[in-house]
């Protein structure tokens, strides 16, 4: 089957182009506000799920305010779609809604310094634009999950100090554009993945304060633009990788 032609409209009537527009766009209207429904239905899922808020941080999220007015949300200018969502030192308790995975345009995701609990769900994974996240400091606990990776555009991972276990997923490594990654102060076990060394862009790393044991990996000298690197109070063991000696980047090293 051919592609389909425009070339058609430029014999056709000015009418009938016209009407084509008109026709169309009460469509990309409708799909624009129902996308801006489940924006808003998303952050009041997540509310829910909120047992303590202290401040009254959230007491702006309601049905019947423009939700891009609400405490710590933004959103876009043109589309008027949640950009971000900075929810940090706030001392909220409760969990992570899964319904945080239907904020579809969300670049950033800060809720660092809070309470929260229980695991960090699989809906964050589904956040392809999401650059910068940052759930710290609370008392998250289960594994990272692996389809994290799935955010190509991280650039920054932080999900230090809290009660995560398992080992960091290998998947990661697939992450080449994350230049911040910090992950001390768990119970994360198994080696450091030699995947990481193929995080080009890294430029700090953190995994300080864990179960982590074995050998550090040589693919750590393949991070070029390293500049921090502190993976003490472990269990690691071996000699440090001559490779490491050979980033020039380097400013600060603990072991």
């Amino acid at each position: 089957m051919e592609p389909f032609n425009l070339s058609f409209l430029e014999f056709s009537s000015p009418c009938l182009f016209f009407t084509c527009v008109v026709v169309l766009l009460p469509s990309v209207s409708l799909v624009s506000s129902a996308s801006k429904v489940t924006d808003k239905l998303a952050l009041l899922a997540f509310k829910s799920a909120i047992t303590e808020d202290p401040y009254g941080a959230l007491s702006s999220w309601n049905h019947t305010t423009d939700h891009c007015q609400w405490h710590g949300v933004r959103c876009g200018r043109l589309h008027h779609r949640v950009t971000g969502l900075d929810l940090q030192h706030l001392e909220l308790s409760g969990s992570i809604s899964p319904h945080i995975g239907n904020l579809s345009f969300l670049g950033v995701l800060m809720l660092n310094n809070n309470s929260f609990h229980g695991k960090i769900p699989q809906q964050v994974g589904h956040l392809h634009r999401l650059h910068v996240l940052q759930l710290f400091s609370n008392t998250l606990e289960g594994e990272i999950p692996k389809n994290l990776s799935g955010c190509a555009r991280l650039t920054w991972l932080r999900l230090g100090f809290n009660r995560l276990v398992g080992e960091i997923p290998i998947e990661h490594g697939s992450l080449l554009e994350l230049q911040y990654l910090a992950l001390p102060r768990n119970y994360l076990t198994g080696t450091v993945p030699s995947s990481i060394g193929n995080m080009s862009s890294l430029e700090f790393l953190s995994l300080g304060g864990n179960e982590l044991g074995g050998n550090l990996p040589q693919a750590l000298g393949n991070l070029n633009k390293l500049k921090y690197l502190a993976v003490p109070l472990n269990r690691l063991s071996g000699t440090i990788p001559p490779s490491i000696f050979n980033i020039s980047s380097v400013t600060l090293f603990d072991i």
